[in-house]
This record gives structure tokens, sequence and C-alpha cells, in this order.
């Protein structure tokens, strides 16, 4: 039986399996045990125990839980209002106002939670209800909250950055510096969306009332400092090697505790729900983790990665057409399951292919964040259009009309990757030198 029949029969099991409601991790598990029984001579008792056991104690790893409880924390404290009054007198005059918040409030937010539901649910929450309140338009306030959202998988510290580096045994480190100037480059098309919008149709933005002083601004930024040290604290100590991501992730739990707690609106019992909350969280990916560790070591005993590898290259693709296909293959992936489970999912089959091709597997990584933070706001399952929903209580196909041309300026991030690479690998360069 030729290997892409054998692929297409194990990806058919996938689909059957994740379609019939199956776990994603017991999927994984499911289909390595298939391939291993029945399209290999390896052990299979063996190969799957020592697969389990060897990836349920990577050190790298333990960075996740730790970043997710800090974003969990932040998330049940004040931070949300501190940012929102600690921005909004700077953006009062500029073109599009206070829509802006959305955008950089995100940004923020991601800098230090790691996740995009983390992120639309901490922003929306406060900035909704204040920008709908100030008469500015409604698909301007979900599409800006949904869109920058994504932002939430990319600017580090990303937990599906650290579960793309595990998988794929890169440096965490170099894939967080690598995310920050995709990061700011998404910043600025999506500030740069809005402005657009504003300048075109001036009438829609309502007028702020007042201009306050550079003092009264620099006062209201007071609130923004605590945010920006405890950024500073967790990336600058990777940055500059004086803390591993799992160190400075220990230290970013620590300082977003103190933080809450300074807040006064932080209590004993929203601790225990950030800690369960984190801990079912961390559980989920790394069952996920380890059934993605097993299905890669089945597919390697199959040979079918390699040879399904050289099949595609009889084809003469070029690096750009192969990025291409897989671009419109992960956005219809996406648009069934979130993003975790999309990257866990692919990575064994794909990243042979991808390197055979001669595509860095970093530059690799912070495209497939790209490509995966596109379909947190497509539906069906879209869970950044799910968060909002729950906030809001519109349509989820309203808030995906909305957030669409978000997703273009997301796609043509990719293509400005793709295009100039340097924006990837400029940073993480200088920390080789």
């Amino acid at each position: 039986m030729s290997d892409p029949v054998v692929f297409g029969l194990l990806l058919g099991l996938l689909l059957a399996l994740l379609a019939g409601g199956l776990w994603v991790a017991l999927s994984l598990l499911a289909v390595a045990l298939a391939g291993l029984t029945f399209f290999s001579n390896a052990p299979t008792g063996l190969v799957m125990a020592t697969t389990l056991w060897g990836n349920s104690h990577s050190w790298p790893l333990a960075a996740l839980p730790l970043f997710i409880l800090m974003g969990e924390i932040l998330l049940r404290s004040r931070l949300s209002q501190d940012m929102f009054s600690g921005l909004a007198p700077w953006l009062g005059r500029a073109p599009g106002r206070l829509l802006h918040v959305n955008v950089l409030g995100c940004a923020i937010f991601a800098a230090v939670s790691g996740s995009s539901a983390a992120t639309a649910a901490t922003i929306g929450r406060m900035s909704v209800p204040e920008l709908t309140k100030r008469g500015y338009p409604e698909s301007l306030i979900l599409g800006t909250l949904a869109g920058s959202a994504t932002l939430g998988f990319l600017i580090p510290p990303s937990v599906i950055l650290i579960v793309y580096g595990v998988a794929t045994e890169q440096s965490i480190a170099r894939l967080f510096i690598a995310g920050i100037l995709p990061g700011v480059m998404l910043v600025a098309l999506f500030g740069g969306y809005v402005a657009l919008r504003a300048w075109m149709n001036p009438e829609m933005i309502p007028v702020e009332e007042g201009a306050p002083s550079l003092r009264e601004k620099l006062i209201a930024s007071r609130s923004l400092l605590p945010v920006v040290i405890l950024i500073g604290g967790v990336i600058g100590t990777i940055y500059t090697g004086v803390a591993s991501p799992t160190d400075a992730a220990a230290v970013g739990v620590v300082f977003s505790l103190i933080l809450a707690v300074a807040s006064g609106t932080f209590s004993w019992r929203d601790f225990v729900e950030a800690a369960l909350s984190a801990t079912r969280t961390s559980a989920m990916i790394a069952f996920i983790l380890m059934g993605a560790a097993v299905l890669s070591v089945a597919m390697g005993f199959t040979g079918i990665p390699r040879n399904l590898a050289a099949w595609i290259g009889t084809f003469g693709l070029s690096s750009y057409a192969l990025l291409a296909v897989l671009t419109v293959f992960f956005i219809v992936l996406g648009c069934f399951l979130d993003g975790i489970s999309v990257v866990v999912l692919t990575t064994s089959i794909i990243l042979p292919m991808v390197q055979a091709a001669g595509i860095d597997p970093m530059w690799f990584g912070i495209y497939l964040v790209l490509v995966v933070e596109m379909s947190q706001i497509t539906p069906p399952v879209g869970f950044n259009l799910f968060v909002i929903q729950g906030l809001t209580g519109f349509n989820i196909m309203k808030i995906a009309r909305a957030a669409f041309p978000f997703f273009g300026l997301l796609l043509l991030g990719v293509v400005l990757i793709t295009m100039v690479p340097q924006i990837v690998t400029y940073l993480p360069s200088l920390m080789s030198r």
C-alpha cells in the first residue's frame, strides 16, 4: 500500500474520531496505535509506553502552566480598567480615537497573558461597554477586539509558541524573540486600518469631550507602569539571557500576584479559581502534546512523513507554492479545531516537508501562529468569536463579519513575513551574535 494511501487512511480515521466527539488527545493516541499496529514492525506497547513517559516530564513544558497561571491571575485583577484609563487620554486625538484602546490594550495584555481568549475576555469586558456608551460604531468595536485579541497567540510569552517549541524541539526563547517584530507589525496594520476607516468616514467616530493636559496624561499613565514593569521583567530576562523562559514564567507569576493583590480586587477565592483554571488548561494541553508525541513517533516508524515529503517534492512546488497550499489547509483546519490542536496535529507530518523545501523551522513557527490566529476569528470554531459572543450576546456571524477585515490584515501579515522573512529572523539573529 502506497504512503499517500496510508496517510489518507490515517487522516480519515483521525477526522472520523474528532467528528465523533472523541478528545483530541485520545484521537491522536488511537491513530498512533493504528499506525504502529498495521503499518510498521515496531513493538507497539513498548513504543507507546516509552514515548508517553519520556514526554510527560519535559522541562521546557514547565513554562506552560506558569504563563497560563499568570494570565489567569491578571484576568481576575483590575488590569483592563487600569489599561483603559492609562491609554485613553493619549488616544483622544488619534484618527479613530479610543478604538485604538482595543488594539493597544490587546497588545499589552497579550504580552502578559500568552492567550488569545484571555486577551479577548479581559479587554472586551472593559472596552465594549465603554466604547458602546460613547457611541463608537458597533462593527469596529467588535472587529478591533476580535482581530487584536489574536495577538495573544503571537506576542510573547505565547502559549502556542511554547507548544510549537516543545513539539518541534525549537528554542522557546528564540521563538519568543522572533514573535516581537511580527507582533508590532500586526499592531501597526490594525491601527492603520482603524485610522484609514476614520479618515474615510470621520462622522462615524464620536468627538471626545475636552482635551487632557500633558500633566493629566502623565498622571493617567501611572496605571500602566506596573504592567510595563511586568512585561519588561518577563521578556527582558529572556532576551538578555538572565533567565530561561521557565524561570521568567515563575518570576511573572510572582509579579502578577503582587500586582493583583495590590489592586485591591483580588481575593483568595480568585486565586483558587485562577489556579484551578490554569491546571485544567495545562493538563489538557499536556495531554494533547503527549498524544501528538506518540503520533509523531508512530509516523516516524511508518516512514510516512519522510516519504510523503519526497512524494510532494516530485510535484516541483516552490517554497512559495507550498506555503500557499499550507495556508489554505491550515485555514480550513482551523475552522473546525482550536489553535493548539492544529499545531500539535500537523507539525509531525508537515515539518519534514517544510524542512525539505528549505524553510527555517523557527520562521515556520511564526508563520503557523499567524495562520492559526486567522482561524480564531473564522466560524464555526473561532474561539475569539465565542468569547466575544459571551460578552456581548450578539450573533456569532455578526461578530465574524465585523472581524473579517482583520482576517484580511492577518493574511497580509503572512504575505509580508513571506516576502520579508527578516521581520521574523532579525531579532533572533542578534541573540546568536
